[in-house]
C-alpha cells in the first residue's frame, strides 16, 4: 500500500472515532430528554442537512469528526430543555457516554480480532531456561500462574513483558500455585544472559506456558484483558510522561500515526508473505489493532480534567454542584467559556509540537 492510502486510512479513522463518539452525546441526549439543535457527520460546510424535529442532522464537507450541538451547552438559556437547565446527574451521563462508545468500539474490535485466536501465550510457568536458579518450592514451580509483578495485576503474557522491562534486578511476585497465592517479596529475578536455541539473550529465565485451543469464553475474556490493558498503557504512558521517564519527543500525533500504520501494516504483510497467510488480511487486522488501540486511548484521553475536553467539563460540573450547595447561586458560564478557551489553544498548540516533532523524526533527527 503507499503513503497515500495510509493518510486516508488515518483520516476515515479519526473521523470514524469522532463520529461514533458525538453519537454517544448525540443519542443520550435524546434519551435523557435533552434538546439538541444539530448532529453533524463530518465538518466544514454543509453538503446535505435535514430537520427532522427540533434536530438538524447535517453531512459536512470534511470527514474529520463531527459534533452534536446541545441548546445551553456553551452559554445559559432559557429553555427548561436545555443543556445548562437539566439535572446534573443527565448531564453527567451525556458527557460520559462520548467515551463509553470509544471504549465500547475498541472493545468490539478487539473481540472480532481476537476471535480469530488459535494459540497465545498465558500467564503459566511451562518451564525454565536452563540455568534458572530459583526453581523449588522456595522460589518458581512448573505450573505457577504469576498474578502480579510489582503490585501491578499480570492479565495477559504481555504484562509479563512490559512490567519485566520496568522491573529492577528484584521484584515483588504473586504467584498462584495449586488454588493459593504465594507471596514473593523482593524475588531476585533478575535479568541474565541464557542460551535460547543456540543465541545467547538476556531474558528472566521462564518459559511461558501456550493456550492451544482457546475456548469463545477465553478469546472473550483475551478480547477483555486487551482492553483494560490499552487503557493502563495510557495510565503508565502518562505518569512516564509527569514523571519524566519519557518526553514530548516520545509522544505521536496524527503524522506520527500514519507512519505507525504503514510500518506494521508493511511488517503484517512481510510476516504473512513469509509464512504462506494473506498479506492483505495481515495488514487489514494490523491496521484494525491500531484503529482499537486508538479508540480506547481517545476514550481515557477524553475524561482527563483537562479544560476543552469532557472530562475538563465534567470536572467544572463538580465544581459548580459544589459552588451552588455552599453559594446557593450558579457558577457563572463565562468562566468555564473562558477556561474551556484557554484549554483549547494550549491543545492545539500542544497538537503542533507534536506534529513538528514527528515531522523531525521521519528526516531522523
Amino acid at each position: 500500500m503507499s503513503m497515500v492510502i495510509y493518510i486516508l486510512i488515518a483520516i476515515l479513522m479519526f473521523g470514524v472515532l469522532i463520529a461514533v463518539h458525538e453519537f454517544g452525546h448525540f443519542i443520550t441526549a435524546k434519551l435523557l430528554g435533552f434538546r439538541v439543535n444539530e448532529f453533524a457527520i463530518g465538518m466544514g460546510p454543509k453538503l446535505l442537512h435535514r430537520q427532522r424535529g427540533e434536530t438538524e442532522y447535517t453531512l459536512r464537507a470534511l470527514p474529520i469528526g463531527g459534533f452534536c450541538a446541545m441548546e445551553g451547552e456553551d452559554g445559559d438559556s432559557g429553555d427548561p430543555r436545555a443543556f445548562n437547565n437539566r439535572p446534573v446527574w443527565r448531564q453527567f451521563i451525556v458527557l460520559v457516554a462520548g467515551s463509553f462508545m470509544n471504549f465500547l468500539t475498541g472493545l468490539l474490535i478487539f473481540v472480532v480480532l481476537f476471535s480469530q485466536t488459535g494459540a497465545y501465550y498465558t500467564t503459566e510457568i511451562a518451564g525454565f531456561l536452563d540455568g534458572f536458579p530459583l526453581q523449588g518450592e522456595e522460589g518458581l514451580m512448573v505450573g505457577d500462574r504469576i498474578v502480579s509483578v510489582d503490585g501491578h495485576a499480570i492479565y495477559l503474557s504481555s504484562d509479563l513483558d512490559l512490567f519485566f522491562n520496568r522491573a529492577g534486578d528484584t521484584m515483588d511476585l504473586v504467584i498462584e500455585r495449586a488454588g493459593e497465592r504465594i507471596v514473593l517479596d523482593d524475588f531476585p529475578m533478575a535479568a541474565r544472559e541464557y542460551v535460547v536455541d543456540g543465541e545467547t539473550q538476556v531474558k528472566r529465565g521462564i518459559i511461558r506456558g501456550i493456550n492451544e485451543n482457546p475456548t469463545l469464553l477465553d478469546k472473550l475474556a483475551l478480547s477483555w484483558y486487551n482492553t483494560i490493558d490499552t487503557v493502563r498503557l495510557v495510565w503508565v504512558g502518562l505518569g512516564d510522561l509527569v514523571t519524566g521517564a519519557v518526553g514530548l519527543r516520545d509522544m505521536s500525533g496524527a503524522i506520527g500515526i500514519v507512519t505507525l500504520i504503514g510500518d506494521e501494516a508493511a511488517q503484517a504483510q512481510e510476516q504473512a508473505a513469509a509464512t504462506g497467510g494473506n498479506p492483505i488480511a495481515a495488514a487489514a487486522q494490523s491496521i484494525a489493532y491500531i484503529v482499537g488501540f486508538i479508540a480506547i486511548n481517545l476514550a481515557v484521553m477524553n475524561l482527563l480534567p483537562i479544560p476543552a475536553l469532557d472530562g475538563g467539563r465534567i470536572l467544572f460540573l463538580i465544581v459548580g454542584s459544589i459552588y451552588k450547595l455552599f453559594a446557593k447561586k450558579r457558577l457563572n458560564p463565562k468562566y468555564e467559556g473562558y477556561v474551556n478557551a484557554a484549554g483549547f489553544v494550549c491543545l492545539m498548540a500542544l497538537m503542533l509540537v507534536v506534529a513538528f516533532s514527528d515531522v523531525l523524526k521521519l528526516f531522523g533527527r
